[in-house]
């Protein structure tokens, strides 16, 4: 039997935030069964755990989706943090994920992490292309949308108001025609904004890998940041993520002109053991 908790992350508020799984000593299950689990929990993360393998270092962390593994999220961070500072480790922490060592500091009910990944520009998807993923009219395009990542692509999309953005539902044939077309380690996945000053309303798409809609995204928040601060500076803001959903998520953000930080809660909400 391998013990398992959930966490909601982002929010100090069970059943709200965005559920993580993490599975904190990972050692004794099979390869195989990891994708399987991940699908089994169908969160749109789950962490196994494992010791590092720099003795310097406290845990190495492996991130899955429902579909596929990833080298890097920012709520499974943030949540798995959390759960080793549960667990008596920490404040300080260096988690070893799949692009390289990332610094973290939690306590048992918050934690922030830094990540100095540099930015990538990876596409220009047309405008009329994202408009129809999100099922909204060109028009509610505030700019032109860029695929962006700092480990984990997106495209990243302004929108014109507040209602624009809650009027987006995911066109699956959109989604397919510019994973076509940009294909990346998620498939065509949408980060749609809003800006009011320093608060920034915003959803995230991926329903080709299982996602409908993902109620914090800590990855795509940090791509967010770093695009802004390339265009504008280094800044400080709140993401808002999930309201449209019923799932209310709070993302701290905080850049300078080389590195990222993502802050957050997590709650715990359940607790078990791996019949494996």
């Amino acid at each position: 039997m391998t013990p398992y908790l959930t966490l909601d992350v982002f929010t100090d508020t069970p059943f709200t935030g965005n559920p993580l799984a993490v599975i904190p000593d990972a050692r004794a299950l099979p390869e195989d069964a990891l994708q399987k689990i991940a699908a089994e929990f169908n969160y749109s993360e789950t962490t196994f755990v494992y010791p590092p393998q720099n003795a310097a270092n406290t845990a190495r962390v492996r991130i899955f989706t429902p579909t596929m593994e990833i080298p890097f999220a920012g709520h499974p961070t943030i949540g798995t943090a959390i759960a080793l500072a549960q667990a008596g480790h920490g404040p300080e922490m260096t988690l070893e994920l799949g692009v390289g060592p990332i610094r973290a500091h939690a306590t048992p009910t918050e934690a922030r992490f830094t990540t100095e990944v540099a930015l990538e520009i990876l596409a220009q998807p047309s405008p009329a292309l994202v408009a129809r993923a999100l099922s909204l009219p060109e028009s509610d395009i505030a700019a032109p949308p860029t695929m962006a990542s700092v480990g984990l692509p997106f495209t990243l999309t302004e929108l014109t108001s507040r209602a624009a953005l809650s009027g987006a539902t995911p066109d699956i044939e959109a989604f397919r025609e510019g994973h076509a077309a940009h294909p990346s380690g998620l498939d065509f996945a949408q980060y749609a904004y809003v800006r009011e000053g320093d608060t920034i309303h915003a959803r995230m798409f991926a329903p080709l890998d299982n996602i409908p809609e993902d109620p914090a995204t800590g990855s795509a928040a940090a791509a967010l940041a770093a695009y802004l601060t390339a265009a504008e500076g280094p800044l400080t803001a709140t993401i808002h993520q999930g309201d449209d959903m019923g799932r209310p998520s709070r993302i701290g953000v905080a850049t300078t002109e080389t590195s990222v930080t993502i802050s957050g809660a997590a709650v715990p909400v359940m607790q078990g053991a791996l019949a494996l």
